[in-house]
């Protein structure tokens, strides 16, 4: 398939309902069908039907979220990457969704657990990396505290955007801010986060910074750092990626390994 040269990609900031997935979905579907026809792909928080919540048992996700991602991606005519707590027969894990128009999905389940949340006592935590295609793009989904081990996403396999999700708070969001501009530069690939605004059940305070980056690790969305709630499109240029990678052929000194 020949890459469709330009893609636009909407990073939709916002707060989350705390545990209330009715609301936060009724949100979201007010917010996709803005976007309806003006956009390639959107990227949602972590958890997006209930914030960053260790209460599986209760509200987990079944088959129809897929169902309701894949509602809005074929109206829209766009993709659609976010996360949910999601029930996988007896077990629950923090599950990522790539969704796109034609109904056809993939997922990847989060490998990092958050073991200062107790997530990882919740959570099964996925075995592997996976690489999305869409429109001729390659993409690594990410989630959240993935974002802290570079050896996970490093781009081994010619992939063009990093996408994390993520609830990630206030306190620790200046690490948010230099490694998703790291994780650009290193793996030369532009690189988007979508976090989420608000407070959370358990008091813990959030203040988006969701940001999109080139190779070089320029910012492509320029009132950074960006707080309020709100939807910014940035569009990503296949030759972009071509030309620096062409001038600027660093991959190619990358070291060899495997994941374990």
């Amino acid at each position: 398939m020949q890459p469709q040269e330009n893609i636009k990609v909407s990073l939709i900031q916002t707060h989350l309902a705390w545990e209330t997935p009715k609301a936060n979905l009724e949100q979201f579907s007010r917010k996709l069908e803005q976007l309806y026809g003006v956009t390639d792909l959107v990227v949602l928080p972590e958890m997006f039907t209930t914030g960053f919540s260790m209460n599986a048992q209760q509200h987990a996700s079944s088959e129809q979220i897929i169902e309701y991602l894949m509602k809005h991606a074929k109206k829209g005519k766009f993709a659609i990457y976010g996360s949910v707590m999601f029930r996988d027969g007896e077990r629950f894990v923090n599950r990522g969704f790539f969704v796109r128009p034609d109904r056809t999905y993939d997922f990847y389940d989060k490998r990092h657990t958050f073991t200062l949340a107790k997530e990882h006592e919740v959570y099964h935590k996925g075995e592997k990396p996976i690489i999305s295609e869409y429109l001729g793009w390659k993409f690594n989904l990410q989630i959240c505290y993935d974002l802290r081990f570079p050896v996970f996403s490093r781009n081994t396999q010619e992939y063009d955007v990093l996408l994390y999700v993520a609830n990630w708070p206030v306190p620790r969001i200046n690490a948010w801010d230099a490694l998703l501009k790291a994780r650009a530069i290193e793996n030369m690939c532009y690189t988007i986060g979508v976090n989420r605004t608000g407070l959370d059940g358990n008091g813990m305070e959030y203040n988006g910074h969701s940001q999109a980056y080139d190779l070089l690790g320029e910012e492509m969305i320029e009132d950074h750092p960006w707080e309020n709630q709100n939807i910014k499109t940035v569009q990503l240029k296949k030759s972009h990626i071509n030309l620096l990678r062409e001038k600027l052929q660093f991959l190619g000194d990358r070291d060899d390994f495997k994941l374990s």
